[in-house]
C-alpha cells in the first residue's frame, strides 16, 4: 500500500506541476510581451546607431506593432460582446418559447370555451358532473350552466340544426318572395341581329353616357361572350374598362352588379359569402344574390369584378373558372352549405346553387405595381380585351335601351356558328401555324383555344367583323401572349421568321394584331 501511495503522490505532483508550469509560463509570457521597460532599454541601446532610414523604420515598427495589438484587443472585445449577445438571444428565445407554450394553453382553453358555448346554443344540456360529447369532443361543463338533463346524439352538428324558423339566407329568401307572382317582361328583340346589337350598344354609350368605344371593341365583347363566360378588360387607367360593362347593362335594361375586389380576398367566401356558426345565418354577398336571382329571368345579367387582379384571381375565382369550363350547364353547381334546412331558398338543391347560363362575368385589370400578374390559367379560360387608348369622340343618333333576352342572344350565337363556320382552308393554315410555333418556340395552341376560336370567329363575323381579323385577335391574345413567359433573348431572332411565316400563310400584313405584338416583344428585349 505504501508503494501505491508513493506512486500516486509522485503522479499527482508531476501532473499538477505541469499545470503550474503551464500557467506560470503563460503569465510570464504575457508579462514579457508587455514589458515596456525592457523595450525602452533595448531602444536606448541601439538608437545611437540609427540613421535616418533606421529611425523611419523604427517608427513604422512601433506603429505596426501598436496597430496589431490594438486590433487584436478590439477583436477579442467584439467576440466577447457577440458571445454575450448570443447568450442573451438564447435566453430571450427560451422566454419566447415559454410564452408561446402559455399562449398555446390559452388557445386550447378558449377553444374549449367556444365549444361549450356552441353546445349551449345547440341545446345540449347535461346533468351535474356529467360530460357532453359533441362531434367526438368531450366538454367538461359546469353543473351551474344547466337546469335540466337532456341527451343529444353525438352525430348532430350544431350548424346543421336550425334553431328557429327564421331563414338563414335572408337575401335569397327575399328574392323568392319577390318572384312568387312574377310575370316575365316583354322583350323587344324581334328581328335583331348581333350586328344591330353591337351598333346600338356603341351608339347608346355615346348618346346616353358620352362614352366613346370603337365598334371593334363592342364586337370583341359580344363575340367573346359566345366563347366563354368570362371577359377580362385590361389596359391603362381611364380607358373605360368599368364603364363598358356598366353601359351594356344599361342598354339591356338590367343594371350590372359591380363588386369591388379587395386585396384581402383569398377564397370563394369573399365572392359568395359564408355560413356564420354563431348567428346561424349565411352572410350573403351581392354577387351571390345576383346569380341566384338570374335563374328567375331570361334577362342578360352582367357581374363586374372591378380591379380583379388586386388580389390573386386564381384564389377567389378558381372554383368558378373550373365550373364554367364544364360542357354541361346542368353541372354548374356550387356547394354553399353541407346540409338542408326546411326554410332554405327554393332554388337551392341539397345546399347547392346552380349557376344560370344567362350571367356574364367581366373582370377589369390594371397592370401596375399594386396588382398581381394574371396567371395563364385565367388567361386561357377568359377572353381578353385590351383597352390601351381613349375612345375618339363621334356623333351618334338618339338610341334608346332595348330589353333583349338571353335566349335570343344564345340563338343568334348558334345561328352564327352554323352560318359562318371557320373554313377548312383556314383550319389547315392554323394547323400549319401550330406546328411551326411548336417546332420553333415550344408553345402549343391547346384544345381549349381551338374550341374558343371555332365559336368566337363565326360570331365575330356575324357581329360585322372580318374572319381573319377575328382570327388575328384571338391568336395574338391567346397564343402569342404566351411568348412573354419565354426567354426573349433566345427567341428574338426567331420572331422575324414567325412574322414572315404569318405573311406568307395568311397574306401580307393581314395578321396586324399578331405582328404588332411580336414586334413589341422584340423591342422590349
Amino acid at each position: 500500500m505504501d508503494a501505491f501511495l508513493n506512486w500516486f503522490f509522485a503522479f499527482i505532483t508531476k501532473m499538477f506541476g505541469g499545470i503550474w508550469q503551464g500557467l506560470k509560463s503563460f503569465f510570464l509570457g504575457f508579462v514579457h510581451i508587455f514589458d515596456f521597460g525592457t523595450y525602452f532599454g533595448l531602444f536606448s541601446q541601439y538608437q545611437g546607431s540609427f540613421g535616418i532610414l533606421g529611425w523611419i523604420f523604427a517608427v513604422l515598427a512601433f506603429v505596426l506593432v501598436y496597430a496589431f495589438w490594438t486590433g487584436l484587443i478590439v477583436l477579442i472585445v467584439l467576440l466577447i460582446r457577440k458571445y454575450i449577445r448570443y447568450r442573451s438571444s438564447l435566453a430571450c428565445n427560451e422566454d419566447l418559447l415559454e410564452e408561446i407554450a402559455e399562449l398555446h394553453k390559452d388557445v386550447t382553453r378558449l377553444t374549449k370555451e367556444k365549444e361549450r358555448i356552441i353546445a349551449l346554443k345547440s341545446g345540449v344540456n347535461i346533468g351535474q358532473d356529467e360530460l357532453a360529447v359533441v362531434n367526438g369532443d368531450e366538454l367538461d361543463l359546469p353543473a351551474e350552466a344547466y337546469a335540466g338533463e337532456m341527451v343529444v346524439s353525438a352525430d348532430v352538428h350544431p350548424a346543421e340544426k336550425p334553431q328557429n324558423t327564421e331563414p338563414r339566407f335572408y337575401r335569397l329568401t327575399a328574392v323568392d318572395e319577390k318572384y312568387k307572382n312574377f310575370t316575365p317582361p316583354g322583350y323587344d328583340d324581334e328581328n335583331m341581329t348581333l350586328a344591330d346589337i353591337c351598333n346600338e350598344i356603341r351608339n347608346f354609350a355615346c348618346f346616353q353616357s358620352h362614352l366613346f368605344y370603337e365598334i371593334k371593341t363592342i364586337r370583341l365583347m359580344i363575340a367573346g361572350f359566345a366563347s366563354t363566360k368570362m371577359i377580362l378588360l385590361q389596359g391603362i387607367s381611364g380607358t373605360g374598362k368599368t364603364s363598358l360593362p356598366y353601359v351594356v347593362g344599361k342598354y339591356f335594361e338590367n343594371d350590372a352588379t359591380i363588386a369591388s375586389v379587395q386585396p384581402s380576398w383569398r377564397d370563394r367566401s369573399e365572392l359568395f359569402g359564408f355560413f356564420n356558426e354563431f348567428t346561424k345565418k349565411f352572410n350573403e354577398t351581392e354577387v351571390l344574390r345576383r346569380i341566384y336571382e338570374s335563374a328567375y329571368t331570361n334577362d342578360v345579367n352582367i357581374i363586374v369584378l372591378d380591379e380583379m387582379n388586386i388580389a390573386r384571381v386564381e384564389y377567389y375565382f378558381a372554383e368558378m373558372l373550373s365550373i364554367l369550363e364544364m360542357p354541361d350547364p346542368e353541372e354548374w353547381k356550387i356547394q354553399l352549405v353541407p346540409s338542408v334546412w326546411p326554410n332554405d331558398p327554393a332554388l337551392l338543391e341539397d345546399g347547392k346553387l346552380k349557376i344560370p347560363e344567362n350571367v356574364w362575368y367581366v373582370g377589369t385589370a390594371n397592370n401596375d405595381d399594386s396588382t398581381f400578374a394574371v396567371s395563364d390559367k385565367v388567361y386561357d379560360r377568359a377572353f381578353v380585351i385590351n383597352l390601351d387608348k381613349k375612345g375618339v369622340p363621334f356623333e351618334a343618333p338618339e338610341t334608346a335601351p332595348r330589353r333583349v333576352s338571353y335566349g335570343t342572344i344564345a340563338k343568334l350565337y348558334e345561328k352564327a356558328v352554323l352560318e359562318h363556320p371557320v373554313s377548312d382552308e383556314l383550319l389547315e393554315k392554323i394547323e400549319k401555324l401550330d406546328n411551326f410555333v411548336i417546332e420553333r418556340f415550344r408553345v402549343a395552341f391547346g384544345n381549349r383555344i381551338v374550341k374558343q376560336l371555332k365559336t368566337f370567329v363565326p360570331v365575330f363575323v356575324e357581329c360585322g367583323g372580318d374572319e381573319l381579323e377575328g382570327l388575328d385577335y384571338i391568336l395574338a391574345t391567346k397564343v402569342f401572349r404566351k411568348f412573354e413567359s419565354l426567354n426573349l433573348g433566345l427567341i428574338r431572332d426567331e420572331i422575324n421568321g414567325l412574322i414572315s411565316f404569318l405573311d406568307a400563310t395568311f397574306g401580307k400584313n393581314t395578321m396586324k394584331e399578331c405582328i404588332a405584338f411580336l414586334k413589341r416583344l422584340q423591342k422590349s428585349y
